[in-house]
């Protein structure tokens, strides 16, 4: 895309600001791969209260109000080309008033789109002029309960990073070996893994003795995890962080030895690539598109949770071998590089953008005040 050539895009996003979660992120790369190809790009936020700077372009904010949200979109009808929301819950605003049809793109993600939809997001869906998955998971257990989405595409994602970060500070050689568990902990979905970690960290411990297992995240399920650590035979190898805030976590990754989310329901999981960028070997289940990501035998282990003792025999043959650690995690940080750094996320997404510009709208107005 040139500036010359480009369509007026309108993102319409969640949220913009940093540390906000897997979406958020998304919504940021996104536009930044748009800006920086030259795209006439504005933003809208729904959940934001004052305007931000992202990608170089001031946001407008609708303060959580669907009808500023929705009013700001049918404003921006009159000047945008092509529309494009971070997550279906968004595209329900989208204009369809007539003389007002704007083609529009739509990121899915997984969990909110795998289950039930309502008739609203459901029409969302159905209506998107191509939907972006992040994973062939994602798209084929959306196809599955759907049926065939002729619009879609699949799009891996990425960091936001293109760099690794700075090395991380050795460990003492007798430091008991430590994984981390980053994600959030909601009471009404609880898949990312957390309850199983605990529920085999005795059996963990009693193979590898004194090895720790860190909990980190924010959510209301948090209590539970909580009550669970305290009543595991292991308590007092297992802590629960909670929140914690954006400029702890390289910190909170510094501690790590191995990175365990083995979750039921990751449509994509960018913190296993936030664990390759760092070097740290991945384990992840074989139920979502965890392995996708992380590459068995190769980047870390993906566990079958269906299978007794699969998990904790996967952290235990991790944990009791120090040399396999430092080679799938360097393995991994090579796997990022060439697949998961942003720049490769832009290097994907930019000729399906491009495509759907073309088809959609081939004689686009350009650049507008």
């Amino acid at each position: 895309m040139t500036p010359a050539q480009s369509p007026r895009w309108q993102i319409g996003a969640t949220l913009v600001r940093p540390g906000r979660g897997g979406i958020a992120a998304v919504a940021r790369i996104t536009l930044r791969a748009l800006v920086e190809a030259g795209a006439d790009a504005a933003l809208l936020s729904y959940l934001d209260d004052r305007p931000a700077i992202a990608a170089g372009r001031t946001m407008r904010v609708a303060r959580g109000s669907r009808a500023r949200f929705a009013a700001g979109l049918l404003a921006a009808a009159a000047r945008s080309d092509l529309f494009l929301y971070d997550s279906v819950g968004m595209a329900r605003a989208h204009p369809r008033l007539p003389g007002l049809r704007r083609p529009y793109a739509v990121w899915v993600h997984g969990v909110e789109v795998w289950n039930g939809l309502t008739p609203g997001r459901a029409r969302a869906l159905r209506g998107a002029d191509l939907l972006l998955a992040n994973s062939r998971f994602t798209l084929a257990r959306l196809e599955a309960r759907h049926g065939p989405l002729r619009a879609a595409r699949v799009c891996e994602l990425g960091t936001e990073a293109d760099r690794p970060p700075a090395p991380r500070p050795p460990r003492p050689p007798d430091a008991p070996p430590v994984v981390l568990c980053l994600g959030r902990i909601d009471r009404a979905q609880m898949y990312k893994g957390q309850r199983e970690l605990v529920a085999c960290w005795a059996e963990v411990v009693q193979a590898v003795p004194g090895a720790r297992l860190v909990i980190a995240g924010g959510g209301d399920g948090v209590p539970l995890i909580r009550e669970a650590a305290r009543r595991s035979p292991a308590a007092g190898f297992i802590e629960v962080t909670g929140h914690v805030p954006e400029g702890d976590l390289e910190a909170l990754w510094a501690r790590a030895d191995l990175f365990a989310m083995p979750s039921r329901g990751e449509g994509f999981g960018l913190v296993y690539t936030e664990a390759m960028r760092r070097g740290i070997p991945v384990i992840a289940s074989r139920q979502d598109a965890g392995q996708e990501v992380n590459r068995h035998g190769e980047t870390g282990l993906n566990a079958d949770l269906d299978a007794p003792g699969a998990l904790s025999a996967a952290l235990i043959a991790l944990l009791r071998d120090p040399g396999l650690r430092a080679r799938l995690g360097a393995q991994g940080a090579r796997h990022w590089r060439a697949r998961f750094r942003y720049g490769a996320f832009r290097d994907r997404l930019l000729p399906i953008l491009d495509e759907f510009a073309a088809t959609t709208c081939p004689t686009p107005r350009g650049a507008r005040a």
